[in-house]
Formats: C-alpha cells, structure tokens, sequence
C-alpha cells in the first residue's frame, strides 16, 4: 500500500511539474512571438488580416524550432497553436479557428505575453499548451515516465512483498517457539529455547531462559525448604507425641523432669516456627526493620552480659575487644541484637566444653563497623563452608540445638542492613564470623 500511494503521489507530481515546465515554456514562446506581432501591427495599423499572417508564421517557423519544447511537428503535423487576442480579451485569430471572437478571462490572458506599441495594449499573443501536450514529444515523455513509474512501483511493491514475507517467517519462528515454551512451563518443565541473536528478539529469548532457570531454581529451593521443614518439624512433634502417650499409658509419671522434657521440645518448636516465620518476611522483602543511630558497643556489651552465665557454666571465656572510639551505627538494634546473639550462641556450642575462649569484637572500616565472633572450636571442613549459611544446615549432620535456620536468618538481616556476613575456618583452628554494618553519618 505505501508503495502504492508513493506512485500514484509521483505520478501526479510528475504530471503537475512537468506541465507547469510545459506552460511556462509556452509562455516564452509567447513572449518571443511578441515582436513579430507588433512590427505587423506597426504596418498595417490594425489587425487587419491577422489570421493568414499567423499561418503563414506558424508554417514557416514550424520546421526550425525546437524539438522538445512544443514547436517540431510529430507524424507530419504542427503541434503549435496560436491565439491572438485584441486590447479587451476577444480573440481576433485562432490557429485551429475554434475560439474566434471569444472572449478570455483575465487567468487566461496571464499565460500570453501582451503586444504593446508606443506604450498602448493593443493585443495579447498565447500559445496554449493542454491541447500541445497531447500531441507534442513533451506527452511523449510523460508517458515514458509514467510507465517507469508505474514498473517501478510493481516491482518494489514485488520486492517489499517478498521481503515482508521474509521478515514475518523470521520474526515469527523464534516468538512462535517462544509461545510454546511459555505454554509448557510449569513446575515439573521449565524448557529452554533454542533462540539466539543480537537483536530483541535474541534479547527476549535470552531473558526467557534465564526466568525459566531461575524459576526451576526457585522450585528446587521451594520442594528442598518444604522437606527440610517437615523433617524440622517432625523430630519435636515426634517427640512430644511419645512422651504424651507414654504418660497416657501410664509408662512415665508426670513428673517435673517429664514435663520439662515436654517443655524444652515444646520451646524447641515455637522457636523454629518463629524462625520460620522471620526467614519468609527476610525473604519477601517484608521484614521491617526500625533503624535508629545506636550505640555499637552498648549492644555488644549487653549480649555478652546476658551470655556470661552460660559461658562460666560450662567453663568457657568470652571475651570483649572494643576501640575506645567506635562509631554509632544506623541500625535496628533488636535485630543486630539477634544476629550477634546468634553468633555467640553457636560459638560456645561448638567449642570445646571446658577452656573454650570466644572473642567478640569491632573495628571501624571506611564507611562501615565490621564485628567479629571468634572462637577456638575444632573449626569447618573446607567443603562445608559455602554451605554455613544454608537453611538447616547443622555441622557434622547430627541433631544439635537451635533450629538450624540462625545462620541463615542471621545472613538475611545483615544484608536488609546493607552489610554483608562471612565466615572464616579451618578444621582443629577455630572459626570466625565477620560481618558489617553501615555507619551513622551527619545526614
């Protein structure tokens, strides 16, 4: 269609132009004649006998003129026609004899050229040019013109047919795959597609098979959270179910120690349910946080308080090693709380029972704090490290205390703090926690 309008709006451009070029050559034409018709004025004092003296012109004149420009002869005729108007518009001769003693308007006039003697309109000569051009070279060439238009138009209106085809199989094979894919992608198939290039459709197809990977990653996490959290759960509901039908059937005695049992298991799943539920908001983005500049070192030192007694218990060392100048942090202080709670709670179970010494302690980096939880335990394989901060992931693989998410959840509020959480180990050499946390500025 466009190929289309860009002819058919050629067509009449050319047309248009070419006779307007027409009608001003004419009017030259007109403009040379002027001469001739006032010398014959001049003699005869009127116009007199005009139409024989205009053939006469028209026939002699018709061999020399010049091809192209409406004055040659085409198959043995004369293509030039002359119209002789007096002062007032009324044509006195007509080369063809159609328009004697007709009167031209004043539009008409202004395409001849006007005879003027001693400073006196006496005339106006025109040679018209519509009926020229149908009898001239000058239609001739318009013809040839509008045929190669014409071709041309059919032939890139063929070519851009065959292209649009082209281009619509090559666009639509790769969003055709693209649309199966999507249609068979559920949890059980996430395909690849087989779509490659540098243009946008290569880009979509890029980012299909990337949403398609990380949608399969998801649902490995989501299936491996799910029994992680059935197994978690099943040990102390396993439990309590025991001791409540041993105490039933009368096997136990409800006694103080039986109840306590019942009362650490029961503890034991409000706090992985708890666990539970801080890790889904951490995840989701949910978890909110009440940032406040706090005093760092007021923190730590209340956490070590709350853990001493445990720690003179079983005969360990914890300790606390702070600069005199440490900064205050923009942080939620009951969650850092949490999280150096946590550190300190698993550094004293896995050091050793009686001599273990944990070390607590801060120093300021550019722009941030970074604390540091270490202890003198029998330290993390080498291949387990990538895993620390998995979900339920307790060393050795056997049941130890705690939920098996602390490390993870601890992860998960450091980084909601902008910080980042590592960890440092060698088997027989101790482990260190690290972890930062933004400084409070001026602003």
């Amino acid at each position: 269609m466009a190929v289309g309008i860009v002819a058919v709006l050629a067509n009449r451009t050319t047309t248009h132009e070419f006779q307007l070029y027409v009608s001003q050559g004419k009017q030259r034409r007109a403009e040379q004649l002027v001469s001739e018709f006032a010398a014959y004025y001049v003699r005869t004092g009127a116009w007199v006998g005009v139409g024989e003296w205009m053939a006469d012109l028209i026939q002699s004149q018709a061999g020399g003129a010049e091809q192209g420009r409406g004055f040659g002869q085409r198959a043995g005729q004369s293509v030039e026609r002359l119209l002789l108007a007096d002062a007032t518009g009324r044509v006195l001769a007509d080369s063809q004899g159609d328009l004697i003693g007709e009167h031209l308007s004043d539009a008409e006039l202004a395409f001849g050229a006007p005879i003027e003697v001693q400073g006196r309109l006496v005339g106006t000569v025109l040679v018209p040019a519509t009926e020229v051009i149908h009898e001239s070279l000058e239609a001739e060439f318009l013809r040839q013109v509008n045929r190669s238009l014409l071709l041309a138009g059919l032939a890139a209106g063929g070519m851009a047919l065959v292209l649009g085809l082209w281009l619509a199989r090559q666009l639509a094979a790769p969003l055709r795959t693209l649309t199966e894919a999507a249609r068979r992608l559920t949890p059980a198939d996430m395909p690849q597609v087989e779509v490659r290039g540098q243009d946008e459709i290569g880009e979509l197809g890029q980012a299909f098979d990337q949403m398609a990977q990380s949608l399969a990653q998801q649902e490995t996490l989501r299936r491996n959270l799910m029994a992680d959290i059935a197994h978690e759960l099943r040990t102390p509901l396993s439990v309590i179910r025991a001791d409540l039908e041993a105490l039933l059937d009368g096997v136990f005695q409800p006694t103080p120690e039986a109840l306590a049992s019942l009362q650490e298991e029961t503890l034991l799943l409000t706090r992985l349910v708890e666990d539970l539920r801080d890790l889904a908001q951490a995840n989701a983005g949910q978890l909110r946080l009440a940032r406040q500049p706090t005093d760092l070192a007021d923190l730590l030192r209340g956490v070590i308080v709350s853990f001493q007694p445990l720690a003179e218990s079983r005969g360990q060392t914890l300790t606390l090693d702070l600069p005199p100048d440490l900064p205050p942090v923009l942080v939620d202080p009951q969650r850092v709380r949490q999280v150096v709670a946590n550190l300190v709670s698993n550094a004293l179970r896995h050091a050793d029972t009686k001599g273990a010494r944990v070390r607590v302690s801060a120093v300021q980096k550019i722009g941030d704090v970074q604390v540091s939880v270490a202890d003198n335990g029998t330290g993390i394989a080498l291949e387990d490290l990538p895993h620390v901060f998995d979900r339920f992931w307790q060393g050795g693989g056997e049941r130890a205390e705690g939920s098996g998410l602390g490390l993870t959840i601890a992860r998960e509020l450091v980084r909601a703090h902008g910080g980042r959480i590592w960890v440092e180990s060698q088997l027989g050499d101790g482990t260190v926690f690290h972890f930062t946390l933004p400084v409070c500025t001026a602003d």
